[in-house]
C-alpha cells in the first residue's frame, strides 16, 4: 500500500469519525419535545394553503431562477469590467506608454503579448472600448427586459398570490351564501 492511499483513508477514517460522533453528541444533547405546531407544513414562513403533497408554488422557482439568472450576470461583468477598465487605461494617452503597453498587454490572450515598451495605437483600443460597452449595454438591456416582463406580470409580488388567494376563497363564499339564504328562507318560512 502507498503511503497516499495511507493518507486517503486515514483523512476518510478521521472524517468519518468527526460525522458520527457530532451526530451521536447531537443526539445526546439535543431536546426531545415534540408539539403540532412543529409537525406542520413550513413553506418559507408563509402560512401552508392545501396539505403537505401538493407542488410548490411557482413563486419559489421564479425567485430561484431569477436569482440564476443575476448571479451568472455578475459572473460576466467580471471579465467585461477588465476588458473594459484595460482598454480605458490603455487608450488614455496622458498615462506613460510603460501603463499604457501594460494594461493592453492585459487584452491579449495567454502568449500573445504585445512587444515590450511600446504602447498600442490609441483609437484602436478606445474603439475596442466603446465595443466592450456597448455589449454590456445589450446584455443588460436584455436583461433588464425580462425583469421588466417579470415585474409586469406580477411575478416579484409575494403578496398578489395570497391576496388573490383569499379573494378566490372569499368569491366561492359569496357564491354558497345566496343558496344558504334562501334555503334558510325557505326552511323559515315553512315553519310560520
Amino acid at each position: 500500500m502507498t503511503s497516499l492511499v495511507l493518507f486517503l483513508l486515514i483523512f476518510l477514517a478521521a472524517g468519518a469519525t468527526l460525522l458520527a460522533a457530532n451526530l451521536v453528541l447531537g443526539w445526546f444533547i439535543r431536546p426531545n419535545k415534540p408539539s403540532p405546531e412543529k409537525g406542520e407544513v413550513y413553506e418559507c414562513g408563509e402560512q401552508p394553503v392545501g396539505p403537505a403533497w401538493v407542488q410548490f408554488d411557482l413563486r419559489f422557482y421564479v425567485v430561484a431562477l431569477l436569482f440564476v439568472i443575476f448571479d451568472v450576470e455578475l459572473a460576466f461583468f467580471f471579465p467585461w469590467a477588465v476588458v473594459f477598465g484595460s482598454a480605458t487605461r490603455a487608450a488614455d494617452e496622458s498615462q506613460p506608454a510603460a501603463v499604457r503597453a501594460e494594461a493592453a498587454a492585459n487584452l491579449q490572450p495567454q502568449g500573445g503579448a504585445p512587444p515590450e515598451g511600446r504602447a498600442p495605437d490609441a483609437a484602436a483600443v478606445r474603439k475596442l472600448a466603446w465595443l466592450a460597452f456597448a455589449d454590456i449595454m445589450v446584455f443588460f438591456g436584455v436583461l433588464l427586459v425580462g425583469f421588466a416582463y417579470l415585474w409586469r406580470r406580477g411575478d416579484l409580488e409575494w403578496v398578489r398570490s395570497m391576496a388573490a388567494h383569499a379573494a378566490a376563497a372569499g368569491e366561492a363564499q359569496a357564491e354558497t351564501r345566496p343558496a344558504a339564504v334562501a334555503g334558510l328562507a325557505e326552511v323559515q318560512s315553512g315553519a310560520s
